[in-house]
């Protein structure tokens, strides 16, 4: 289905080499802030050891975010203003009953879940523990703000708000309900791969594709984000009760 709010149409690959420059530039940004904060708090061992840390500083993982989420907002920004990607009406508005796509969220997240579990994998959680290893008390709180919360607004916003609606307007228009198919699922690879966790790179992959038939068919950014703060939220809430655990 052709997205027909689309008032022009998306210059696609332009879209997609800017997102790709947003995401370098919030890597590049990243690094810098890190570089600022190791200077500024005389790290031991400089930038050197902290590349190297299996448990990196809280704030290094914040400065991470945050400059990844600047890269991403300047690839939304140029999408909209240079890219012909004209903004998707209502893509915030409530409805009745939205709260239920939290509990597909957490649905898809079991799926993944019990999808992994015969294989035993031992480093599953590895990207959660890297984050939240050095993280106590208000840093821990901070940090899980912007995992369920923050991560969830900015990712969809980018990756169905800007690439999926991209891709589905150039596709669509070729091949038509096939061509949804493919931006579909060229979204959700493209969304898995940002990620750089191979391991995990399935579970992502499926999650792409369900966020990206929600924006779909619903039209609307806000029931992607919740789905994605399900997905998130669940994964947190097993870490809260690990450490209350022990």
């Amino acid at each position: 289905m052709t997205d027909t709010n689309l008032k022009n149409q998306p210059r696609v690959v332009g879209i997609i080499v800017m997102a790709l420059a947003g995401f370098l530039l919030g890597q590049i940004l990243a690094s810098v802030l890190d570089v600022v904060v190791v200077s500024a708090t005389h790290f031991p061992g400089g930038v050197t050891a902290l590349s190297r840390a299996n448990d990196p500083p809280w704030w290094s993982n914040v400065t991470g975010l945050a400059g990844l989420w600047v890269g991403f907002g300047t690839a939304i920004y140029w999408a909209h203003h240079r890219g012909g990607l004209e903004p998707l009406p209502g893509a915030w508005r409530v409805k009745r009953f939205d709260v239920g796509y939290l509990g597909i969220g957490v649905g898809c997240q079991i799926v993944v879940a019990l999808a992994y579990a015969p294989f035993h994998f031992k480093n599953i959680n590895k990207p959660v523990n890297h984050i939240f290893a050095a993280a106590h008390g208000p840093t821990f709180v901070l940090l899980t703000v912007m995992t369920v919360l923050g991560a969830p607004l900015v990712e969809e916003w980018l990756f169905r708000g800007v690439l999926f609606r991209a891709l589905d307007a150039g596709m669509s228009s070729r091949w038509g309900r096939a061509g949804t198919v493919g931006a579909v699922g060229l979204s959700a690879v493209i969304f898995a791969a940002a990620h750089g966790e191979w391991l995990q790179f399935p579970g992502l992959a499926f999650l792409g594709v369900v966020l990206a038939v929600v924006v779909w068919r619903t039209r609307r950014l806000l029931p992607a984000v919740l789905t994605h703060v399900g997905f998130n939220a669940l994964t947190m809430s097993v870490l809260v009760a690990q450490r209350l655990h022990h």
